[in-house]
């Protein structure tokens, strides 16, 4: 079974060795094609991609700056809400101190009618006592008589065997104590 083979590898004489694009037969051709595929990738890149890209940016741009004018009015907010902040806690901080100074200057005035009223219940008891001292030291002056006058008489009864009056006793007792 062994039969002819009519296949080869040799290349048909109707192809010219070398390679295709380099061949200057072929040039204007493959200008020609090169000019409508230009033109048409131009074509669709000027009416179709460039607008979009276009867009694109635009939109991008039109973001980005109302993206920082939504920043700028939000610091804006944000330092006028820290003023208003440190506004109030200035306000804040005068009330506080206004009512502690309040506050305080009335705990003094209440302190000083208090210390008045203590005070005055002070000098009144003293007022009393001495008073009281007074009423004591006359009582005494007029046992302390009462006891002179009795004792002189009895000192006269044992030492005289006379008996004297209460008057004249109390005579004697006042001669002789000087008042």
């Amino acid at each position: 079974m062994a039969g002819t083979t009519t296949e080869s590898t040799a290349v048909p004489a109707k192809h010219a060795a070398g390679f295709p694009p380099f061949k200057t037969e072929t040039y204007p051709s493959q200008l020609f094609w090169l000019a409508i595929t230009f033109g048409f990738l131009f074509l669709v890149l000027w009416r179709v991609a460039g607008p979009r890209i276009h867009n694109v940016i635009a939109k991008r741009r039109d973001t980005i700056y109302g993206d920082l004018d939504a920043a700028r009015r939000a610091k804006g907010d944000a330092e006028a809400a820290g003023d208003a902040y440190q506004t109030a806690l200035a306000g804040a901080r005068a009330r506080a101190h206004a009512l502690a100074d309040e506050t305080r200057v009335g705990i003094n005035d209440e302190i000083a009618r208090e210390k008045a009223k203590a005070d005055a219940q002070a000098a009144e008891a003293m007022a009393a006592a001495n008073r009281s001292i007074i009423a004591t030291r006359e009582d005494a002056k007029v046992h302390v008589a009462s006891a002179a006058r009795d004792a002189a008489i009895e000192i006269v009864a044992r030492l005289t065997g006379d008996t004297i009056s209460a008057d004249d006793a109390a005579a004697a007792v006042r001669a002789a104590s000087g008042s």
